[in-house]
Formats: C-alpha cells, structure tokens, sequence
C-alpha cells in the first residue's frame, strides 16, 4: 500500500508560549500559582544572585584592603634553630618558629611566627605584624585579592541560586502532587460515566 501523503504533512506541535498566563479552559489555579513561582525562581536568581555576588565580593574586597592598611612588614631575628624540611612540590616550607622583633612602641617583643625552614638562629628575617603589634598571615596581594573577591562573590551567587532551585523544584514538586490528587479525585466522579457511555 502505497502512501500518498504529501511531504510535509504530518500533524505539527502546538506550542503556545507562557500558556499558564493566559486565560484558556484546561488552566487551573495551581498553573496560575506555578507560573508565579516560576518568575519568582528567576527574579530571585537573576537579581538576587547579582546583588549576593556583589555585595559579597565588594565585602572581601574591603577586608582584604583592610588587612593591607593594618599589617606591616617589620625585621626580627630569629630565636631557635629551624631545621630545613624538603616538601616536594612547594616554593616555600613554612614552618613556626619564635622569633623577637621591636613593636612601634619600641618595646621588644617575643612570639611565634612563620618562618623559612633551614634558618639558623639568630638569623634576622622580615615578619608580618598587624595593628595590635602580634604576629600575622601575610595579607594577600591586590590583584590576588581581587581574584579571591570574585570567587567568593560568584560562589555566594551560585549558593543563592542553588538555594532558590531547591526551594523552588519542592514548591513545583508539592503544585504538582496537588493537581495528580485532583485529577485523581475528578476522574473518580467522571470515569464511571465515561464507561457507561462507551459499554
């Protein structure tokens, strides 16, 4: 049997564009409800996300430049013997060591600070203190800084979203579950007629 339908002929799928804002007889409450939801999820992504990033990255932008204005690099000698400890695949091994240095007061103080292994004591080194004169991390360098602001920045935008996502797919799921209960519950009242009417 030979088919003479013409090329271009079978049925094409009807798609009609945001269907659950627009007045038609199969929309239900529930979809009016989903597709608030719906603008909801992606206003919050959107401009939630953008405004979490944001702020976050500008918050750790400022600490960081903080911790540059306060800390200052000031020469100490060395107390102890550090002995040199290979660690294969590192510029630099730190290890903790006490050392002494002269506080802007001019008070000498004593304390433990990360040091270059290998060093002998006695030794004078440059150490990091911040604005209470006490031993501290390096502060991380401006564009390193800005690399770290970022990261966190886009890491508070993805947790926000991931957040809104979760929260949003459980309010579907439960929209969802409600329309099968539904559905379920009108079929019951009107299978029975459908039935009868094909017996």
């Amino acid at each position: 049997m030979r088919d003479d339908k013409p090329a271009g002929s079978e049925p094409k799928r009807t798609r009609l564009p945001l269907w659950r804002w627009r007045s038609n007889p199969i929309r239900r409450r529930d979809d009016v409800l989903e597709a608030w939801l719906l603008l909801a999820m992606w206003l919050l992504v959107v401009v939630g996300g953008t405004v979490a990033g944001a702020m976050t990255a500008h918050a750790a932008d400022r600490s960081f430049a903080r911790q540059r204005a306060e800390r200052t690099l000031v020469h100490a000698v060395l107390l102890t013997d550090v002995p040199y400890t290979a660690v294969s695949g590192t510029g630099r091994d730190l290890v903790s060591a006490k050392v002494r240095w002269t506080a802007f007061d001019g008070s000498t103080r004593t304390g433990t600070a990360q040091v270059d292994s290998g060093r002998k004591a006695g030794s004078t080194l440059t150490i990091w203190i911040d604005h209470n004169g006490q031993p501290s991390a390096r502060p991380p360098a401006p564009g390193k800084a800005a690399v770290e602001a970022g990261l966190l920045g886009a890491s508070a935008a993805l947790a926000l979203s991931g957040l809104v996502f979760a929260v949003g797919s459980a309010g579907r799921w439960w929209l969802d579950r409600r329309r099968m209960e539904r559905w379920d519950a009108e079929w019951d009242l009107v299978g029975p007629r459908w039935g009868h009417m094909t017996s």
